[in-house]
């Protein structure tokens, strides 16, 4: 999870630079196939080859459409038109959805009032670092689209926990396989927008290598695994561990200052997501997960 986050946190900073390049379009699609490309040179060196199965195939392609290609597109849609602290607050969302999908469907069992008010504390957190009452842009149809990208994070997680780990293929090929699809649907979706010319800015070109190889290919697999090992709602939660990563990052690279608000923000989200994985231990047993761990290799 603390891996995932460090990676994961960059993302809003790679698609706002990789902006200045490529149309949204064109920044999905080329994240989607350079995630792929790296998670299919790792499959071959793993000796792991992709599903054959039509059914299983067909589900990939479900999740590849809520996970990875529409979230994607509207991230990039959004970020036209609301700064990056919006986009933290409105992502942060995604384990509150996916904890109301997972009561909704029957998925999530075994909620303890510790991971309940993790997750509301959790989300607590990130509103005290952004604190978006300050910020202007939380009307609009940008942050409508990065609501909706939240959203469908939660249906995927939701849907992937369910339909896809822990059935005997490994990881790796899931997610070589996933993003191999979400390529094609973002390769559909191109005349809509994406057909316009690229600027030669080397910044961008070079944010979206790292948007593709880092924040997509890198980071899917890990959100995959943690998926099977600890369930969908808990794997969401780590959208609140972004905003620390991104605010340490400011702080040490570019200097900014960190006020008490900020400070005692990261210390609730950190709390919160403490609380989210706590487990109550039984006598002379080791910890009870509350959600099964299938075995995914």
């Amino acid at each position: 999870m603390g891996a995932l986050a460090l990676l994961w946190g960059s993302t809003f900073l790679w698609i706002k630079i990789a902006l200045d390049a490529l149309a949204p379009a064109q920044v999905t699609l080329v994240r989607c196939a350079l995630g792929a490309a790296v998670l299919l040179i790792l499959c071959h060196r793993k000796g792991h080859r992709l599903p054959r199965s039509r059914a299983l195939w067909g589900r990939l392609t479900v999740a590849a459409f809520f996970c990875n290609a529409l979230p994607f597109a509207l991230f990039s849609l959004g970020e036209q038109t609301v700064d990056s602290g919006v986009a933290g607050v409105l992502n942060a969302t995604t384990p509150l959805w996916t904890l109301l999908i997972g009561l909704t469907t029957g998925t999530e069992r075994g909620l303890s009032r510790a991971r309940l008010g993790g997750l509301l504390l959790g989300f607590t957190g990130v509103l005290l670092i952004f604190a978006p009452w300050q910020r202007s842009g939380l009307a609009g149809w940008g942050s409508l689209a990065i609501l909706g990208a939240a959203a469908s994070y939660a249906v995927a997680f939701a849907y992937m926990g369910r339909a896809l780990v822990g059935r005997g293929t490994p990881a790796l090929a899931l997610s070589a396989a996933q993003l191999v699809a979400a390529t094609g649907l973002s390769a559909l979706a191109l005349p809509a927008g994406g057909l316009t010319p690229v600027h030669t800015d080397a910044a961008g070109l070079a944010a979206v290598v790292a948007l593709g190889v880092l924040s997509t290919g890198v980071t899917f697999h890990l959100s995959v695994r943690l998926i099977a090992d600890e369930g969908a709602t808990t794997a969401a939660t780590v959208g609140y561990l972004l905003p620390v990563v991104s605010v340490l990052l400011g702080a040490a690279v570019l200097g900014e200052a960190l006020s008490v608000r900020v400070v005692a923000g990261m210390a609730v989200v950190l709390t919160g997501v403490g609380l989210t994985r706590w487990r109550r231990r039984a006598p002379g047993t080791a910890v009870a997960a509350a959600e099964p761990a299938p075995a995914v290799r």
